[in-house]
């Protein structure tokens, strides 16, 4: 089997480690080789933050490379306008609409691009647009993003809903259990 490779990337805070591992805790229990990274960046200041998951018979380096991603999930819109070149010619981009303005922006020094999600429609690249923050909090918790896009990024699997939602059992505590899987069939059916 020829080796996979989705890059999850977004803001501190948002919640793309857990995302990770819960992608990877799937993946370990389907029977393939996994391998996961993490660049965290700024990511406790709002700053960019990558995480790469990569998985298939035999994989020998946890790190993809340009050109690379079969897709790229993406928690914020200028996240995934930013790793774009890290797409493979018909890879695929899931991302939220969410706009989080970087410190260039906050500061004045820059403005957020506009149209971003055209730009890079216009450009050739498949994206699955989605306002994930919305459907997080229908879910209970704008904190939910990260699995609403699990959600969303399930429907791109064969696997089945029931194996997704067993990761999540494993990947988050009981309390919030309910909400995820909530999250996570609004992201699935959105």
């Amino acid at each position: 089997m020829e080796t996979k490779n989705i890059m999850i990337v977004g803001v501190g805070g948002q919640g793309t480690l857990l995302a990770s591992k819960l992608l990877g805790r799937l993946l370990l229990g389907k029977g393939f080789d996994v391998k996961v990274s993490e660049v965290h960046g700024m990511s406790q200041r709002g700053g960019s933050v990558v995480t790469y998951v990569r998985w298939g018979e035999k994989v020998y380096s946890p790190i993809v490379g340009k050109g690379q991603a079969d897709v790229i999930l993406s928690f914020e819109l200028l996240e995934a306008a930013r790793w774009t070149e890290y797409l493979k010619p018909g890879g695929k981009i899931i991302t939220n609409t969410q706009q989080i303005n970087p410190m260039p922006v906050i500061t004045g020094a820059a403005a957020y691009p506009d149209h971003l999600a055209e730009k890079m429609r216009g450009a050739g690249i498949d994206l699955d647009a989605i306002d994930a923050l919305s459907l997080a909090r229908e879910a209970g918790s704008s904190k939910a993003v990260n699995i609403v896009l699990m959600g969303r990024l399930s429907k791109w699997f064969d696997f089945t809903e029931q194996e997704w939602l067993e990761a999540i059992v494993q990947s988050v505590p009981p309390k919030f259990l309910e909400m995820n899987q909530k999250a996570f069939r609004l992201g699935r059916t959105a």
